[in-house]
């Protein structure tokens, strides 16, 4: 069947980055907002296979659901199972995304236009798709006004951190020692996904270092002086996001999660500096006077490293921050570009550097407007047009970029992973099952969606819907989720 050889070209085109082509129950939540929602994503989650950032992440997510996988969840046989293609289209004979005929920006407005007049979306609404293979935009409505994005503006920070930092950079966690102080310092490089697993196994390798140096008496400090500014996010304490902070433990959560909100720390890297010590104890180690949290130092220059942890390659943090709209990797990518573009790491330092990473790209990229107040998208002073965020999408999916491929193979995928995982399972939007894979944003009365889709004829497009004052948060997503269905469901000429 047709259907099932699309679900294939979108698996293959789309979750792969789409290298053939010839040229992402929502992201962040406002504090003390969408209680039941979050509760259903949770639910969902747990049991779609979305998390697929494999071995890189101690304790971190499976990998993806294969096409086949998807395929058997719609109900659908794999094309070739068994021999036998069930009358449908093998993943081989698809027909390639950027090959396929575009659909006619008439037959497109005629199918969209009435589905955003929807009063769910509230009371400005703007969309974009762009047609991936040559990037000529096909639809438009307002495409170029810049609003508040929310967690859609994750895909600007994943395309600058990717950018400036390369997918395989690791993010490092170390131990110095400055011999003339005795003083052992653990350095926080901006990794918010080290578990206390990787804090014992520095201080195992601190400890037999020290060993090796006789020393058995030192004094411990903590250095986040990579960071600068105000930690605190401009919403406040809030479950979704710990204090940004250089040096963390878990996020700064203080249960047993791995995403979404939880209660957190106030002060991650005291937290982190604690683990470290104790098992530092637990090797033998005299701490014979452990700093005080609050007069946390920088380690000398020229310190000799003891021990070191590397992250995860930026390439795996990048999807799983898109997976599950995680906040607090996106505030450290927001960092780590501004650390890599020698900017302050701080909010105000990270949104210049995110522009001007961006504003490399030339005109390929509309930069008029936009403001990046944060990479995570909580922060509602941040804009970004619809007409960006589709252009960047399709800088993603260039071959010629292969360093941005995570930003489309981190999205979720319509039904079947991360924050799209309870979505698309209505008769309304089940044809964009499999073949939509978008980021979501949600704020209170702002709902937005970006990603992109493998259409009825094999024709890969960027699209991006936003919707700002609405008022019917479940009403909004289901509106959303059918404009992209129909993009799935649509050859429009």
């Amino acid at each position: 069947m047709r259907d099932t050889w699309r679900v294939v070209a979108g698996s293959a085109a789309a979750g792969l980055a789409v290298a053939v082509t010839a040229v992402a129950v929502a992201g962040p939540w406002d504090s003390g907002q969408r209680t039941a929602e979050r509760a259903r994503a949770a639910h969902w989650d747990r049991h779609s296979g979305a998390e697929h950032i494999g071995a890189g992440l101690p304790g971190g997510p499976a990998p993806a659901p294969s096409a086949a996988e998807v395929l058997t969840a719609l109900g659908a046989a794999p094309a070739g199972e068994d021999g036998d293609d069930r009358g449908g289209r093998s993943g081989k004979d698809a027909p390639d995304p950027g090959e396929a005929p575009a659909p006619a920006p008439a037959a497109l407005a005629d199918a969209l236009h009435p589905l955003l007049e929807d009063g769910a979306l509230g009371t400005l609404r703007t969309a974009s798709v762009l047609d991936v293979a040559t990037g000529r935009e096909l639809y438009g409505a307002r495409a170029g006004r810049d609003v508040v994005p929310a967690s859609t503006v994750k895909i600007a920070t994943a395309v600058a951190a990717l950018s400036a930092l390369g997918p395989d950079h690791r993010i490092p966690t170390r131990a110095v020692w400055d011999a003339e102080g005795e003083r052992v310092f653990l350095v926080g490089g901006g990794d918010p996904t080290v578990t206390p697993a990787v804090l014992r196994r520095l201080a195992d390798t601190t400890a037999r270092e020290l060993a090796e140096r006789g020393a058995k008496r030192i004094t411990l400090a903590h250095d986040t002086s990579l960071y600068s500014g105000p930690a605190r996010h401009p919403i406040g304490p809030n479950e979704n996001i710990a204090p940004v902070s250089a040096l963390m433990v878990n996020e700064g959560r203080l249960d047993d999660s791995t995403r979404g909100p939880a209660p957190r720390s106030d002060d991650p890297a005291r937290d982190a500096a604690e683990v470290f010590a104790d098992r530092l104890r637990e090797r033998g180690v005299d701490i014979e006077h452990p700093e005080h949290p609050e007069r946390a130092r920088k380690a000398p220059k020229g310190a000799d490293e003891l021990a070191v942890h590397r992250s995860a390659p930026l390439a795996e943090l990048v999807e799983r921050m898109l997976l599950h709209s995680d906040n607090d990797i996106a505030e450290a990518l927001f960092r780590q570009t501004a650390v890599a573009r020698g900017e302050p790491a701080s909010f105000a330092g990270a949104g210049r550097a995110v522009r001007a990473q961006l504003a490399g790209y030339g005109g390929a990229l509309p930069l008029e407007g936009a403001r990046f107040a944060d990479g995570s998208g909580l922060d509602r002073s941040g804009r970004i047009s619809a007409g960006l965020l589709t252009r960047l999408l399709a800088l993603a999916a260039d071959p010629a970029r292969p360093e941005l491929r995570p930003v489309l193979t981190g999205l979720p995928v319509a039904r079947f992973s991360g924050t799209l995982g309870g979505r698309y399972d209505d008769e309304a939007t089940r044809t964009g099952a499999g073949l939509v894979r978008a980021k979501t944003g949600t704020l209170t009365g702002v709902n937005t969606l970006a990603g992109t889709v493998v259409d009825a004829d094999g024709r890969l497009l960027a699209f991006a819907f936003t919707a700002s004052g609405t008022t019917d948060r479940q009403g909004a997503h289901e509106a959303l989720d059918r404009l992209a269905a129909v993009l799935a469901g649509c050859g429009c000429r």
